[in-house]
């Protein structure tokens, strides 16, 4: 195995690589297989690889892999990285879709691929972002962790199926953040929510790519939401992954302030799903995560609406006294789901939902926060609803 020696404190980086040969193909969906691999040292692992830019893998295929996330025991999902084929020539820098776009992502690595973005001149949709552009009030549900989404989408759909109405359910528009992992194939909730049908497209921003629609920024992806797709109400992820340092400023979700800024700037409505949970053994995580709060008070810099679940008198008021710190933004009590509710709505999703490896019983005021916000966001964009 070839290791690039040890990072000392100021170095760069670090990265393993290792080999393997494919012994069989586990499952494939639009952009990804996870294969097994048998590796040098006899063991058989699990590998991802990516088809936006290699061919399929067949069992017998010698492949080079990116084994760092693992080596280093990092929450990677138990995968490798399948980084190329060795023993193919003829088709391996093959696009599986060739791009017409001239916007680069995961610039100026050995990975950068272009993508044609929704704002380029050759776009049909170029003139729409010459302008001032206003989300003329468009709900923005803002999550720090990318677990938040199948629960908002299940609730949603719950809540729809409940009013048993003739109306067509809210058109959801997904956009994911480069706040976590960057190819949105990675994320099987994504896939199984578009073979499902319930979300209206999927947007990638930053050095994210693979959704639908690509998009240079923040904002311009938001405009898109309102403007092109036509959304109802958008809802903002990192994807799969998050990172966090037990410091203060050191963790991805702060990226949730910023976007509250962004919806606020661009004439949307900011509803940031707090991060709740008295299972989470860490005191930072207790009640409102750290997380949160820092995101609020530190990088929004704008009001953003807060639903906060009314949860068991104990936990309810450790929150509202947590809430407390939270002077510029908008605090709205909701009521809070039952239990039998949400499991309900989560019969109709076909894999289990977690979050940090626990489940609806594990910790239910975390599902029933999220499930507040999304009541919260469905209340603001159709008020007499």
């Amino acid at each position: 195995m070839l290791r690039v020696r040890h990072v000392q404190e100021g170095e760069t980086g670090l990265m393993m690589r290792d080999e393997g040969t494919v012994a069989d193909i586990v499952s494939v969906r639009e952009g990804l297989q996870i294969v097994t691999v048998w590796m040098r040292s006899g063991a058989l692992e699990r590998a991802v690889h990516y088809t936006d830019t290699m061919p399929l893998l067949s069992p017998g295929d010698v492949v080079n892999l990116n084994v760092t996330a693992m080596k280093l025991r990092l929450g990677s999902g138990g995968f490798h990285i399948v980084i190329s084929i060795r023993n193919r020539k003829s088709d391996h820098h093959v696009a599986s879709k060739p791009s017409n776009g001239h916007i680069m992502k995961l610039k100026y690595t050995p990975m950068q691929r272009s993508v044609f973005a929704i704002e380029e001149p050759a776009s049909s949709f170029h003139s729409v972002f010459q302008g001032d552009m206003n989300l003329e009030g468009m709900p923005v549900l803002l999550g720090e962790l990318h677990s938040m989404l199948p629960v908002v989408m299940c609730w949603l759909r719950y809540r729809h199926q409940q009013r048993k109405s003739s109306d067509r359910a809210l058109e959801v528009a997904y956009i994911m953040t480069d706040g976590g992992a960057l190819p949105l194939a990675w994320s099987e909730h994504v896939a199984i929510l578009e073979n499902m049908e319930w979300l209206k497209t999927t947007i990638t921003y930053g050095q994210a790519y693979g959704g639908k629609v690509e998009a240079v920024n923040k904002y311009s992806a938001l405009v898109a939401a309102k403007h092109i797709v036509k959304a109802d109400i958008s809802v903002v992820t990192m994807g799969p992954g998050i990172v966090g340092t037990n410091t203060r400023y050191g963790f991805s979700g702060l990226e949730v302030g910023e976007l509250v800024n962004a919806v606020y700037a661009l004439g949307g409505i900011p509803v940031v799903i707090p991060r709740i949970s008295f299972a989470d053994p860490r005191i930072r995580h207790q009640g409102i995560s750290h997380h949160t709060l820092t995101a609020l008070q530190l990088a929004a810099r704008c009001p953003a609406v807060v639903p906060l679940p009314l949860l068991e008198a104990k936990e309810s008021a450790v929150v509202q006294k947590q809430a407390q710190n939270l002077q510029l933004h908008r605090i709205v009590g909701m009521p809070s789901p039952s239990i039998a509710e949400i499991t309900e709505a989560f019969s109709m999703y076909p894999q289990p939902i977690t979050s940090m490896g626990r489940e609806l019983s594990q910790d239910p005021a975390y599902f029933q926060a999220i499930c507040a916000a999304a009541d919260c966001a469905n209340q603001l964009h159709n008020p007499l609803g």
